[in-house]
């Protein structure tokens, strides 16, 4: 394609289509959200390409405009991104264009939607300790009378906290842009999702001490009955300065 002739993301996907070394396309980011895509929405595109195949597509590796994003990767590497990783939650919410292992891509997308139990234990009991550690410096601080350190460390403290929830769901936690898309077509179980939103959003912008020990006592009996409480123990005495007094 020119300069004059952008290549468009249709364009490429018949493409792709007409090559027999493509096994899957895979479209992710807002565009594989419905009711998330802007005018400035580009195609961010994983094309898989089969482990022993070469195409002339890889030409195109690296091919970023502002309408089309292009990821080529083999199918082995394709099966690996995310696991772990940030890409995880993108790819877990991807949508399949083409899929020529007759479900086989559809099923590596599940696969990365869904934490194994183990997995998720360990994830959780890792997320669990690093959200008590902040709750528990900012309300030492909002203590102390370091009301800036107070807020810094609520507001730390809230990606920890997200983490641990979607982990004891078995679930990659959602980009920040997705969070409350997220939860409003896959609720957490045993939340409301505009309670926890509404927290979220006001610990994040005051440091809430009474908000924070109020959602620490939710998180406290839902981490126990996951059977976290080996780590909620470890913090000994400390627990009292984080439940509601």
């Amino acid at each position: 394609m020119t300069a004059q002739q952008p290549l468009t993301y249709d364009a490429f996907v018949e493409l792709a289509a007409a090559d027999c070394a493509v096994v899957g396309l895979v479209l992710k980011g807002s565009r594989a959200h419905d009711g998330m895509t802007t005018p400035r929405s580009d195609h961010d595109l994983y094309v898989v390409i089969a482990d022993d195949a070469t195409t002339d597509l890889i030409r195109f590796r690296g091919h970023r405009t502002a309408d089309l994003d292009l990821v080529i990767v083999s199918l082995t590497e394709f099966r690996a991104a995310g696991m772990p990783g940030f890409e995880r939650y993108a790819l877990a919410r991807a949508k399949v264009v083409l899929d020529r292992l007759d479900g086989g891509i559809a099923r590596v997308l599940a696969d990365k939607a869904r934490l194994d139990a183990d997995e998720a234990f360990h994830d959780a009991g890792g997320w669990l300790d690093a959200y008590a550690n902040s709750l528990y410096r900012s309300v030492k601080n909002h203590r102390d009378g370091q009301s800036l350190a107070a807020r810094l460390d609520a507001a730390d403290s809230i990606p920890f906290l997200l983490e641990l929830l979607f982990a004891l769901d078995r679930r990659p936690r959602p980009y920040n842009k997705y969070l409350q898309w997220e939860l409003d077509r896959h609720p957490l179980p045993g939340w409301d999702t505009d309670v926890l939103l509404r927290a979220v959003d006001r610990i994040s912008a005051t440091g809430d001490v009474l908000l924070q020990r109020h959602l620490f006592t939710l998180v406290e009996a839902a981490a126990r009955e996951a059977g976290h409480g080996q780590v909620l123990d470890a913090w000994g005495e400390d627990l009292h300065l984080m439940r509601l007094q």
